[in-house]
């Protein structure tokens, strides 16, 4: 059986289980949708759509208005992956939040994670 591609999965089905990630460590939907909007430019509201739509995971990343430049300053480990070195360009995006989302859990404060 073929494994699913994260590209392909409904950004519905995905980005909750970040929001869980957050909140299960006492952060908010709240900030796991500010440091989504800082790393890829989509408004609070259009993260909310994105919940209720058919988008895929992979299509909100490379779809992204205004990808941070800061992004770049996203380092370290998510998953045993050093972020920094991952070469395919969209797996690198969807890793980077994966490592805001951590940043966020572990609770670091927002301004250090927000770089």
């Amino acid at each position: 059986m073929a494994q699913r591609s994260v590209y392909d999965m409904p950004f519905q089905k995905v980005y909750p289980a970040l929001i869980q990630k957050a909140e299960r460590k006492g952060r908010t939907k709240a900030e796991v949708f500010e440091v989504t909007a800082w790393l890829t430019g989509y408004p609070a509201e259009q993260i909310e759509a994105a919940m209720g739509s058919d988008i895929t995971y992979g299509s909100f990343f490379s779809d992204a208005p205004a990808y941070n430049p800061r992004a770049s300053l996203i380092t370290g480990k998510i998953c045993g992956i050093q972020v920094e070195t991952i070469e395919d360009p969209l797996m690198k995006r969807i890793r980077q939040l994966d490592k805001l989302v951590d940043e966020l859990a572990r609770g670091k404060p927002m301004e250090r994670i927000l770089r």
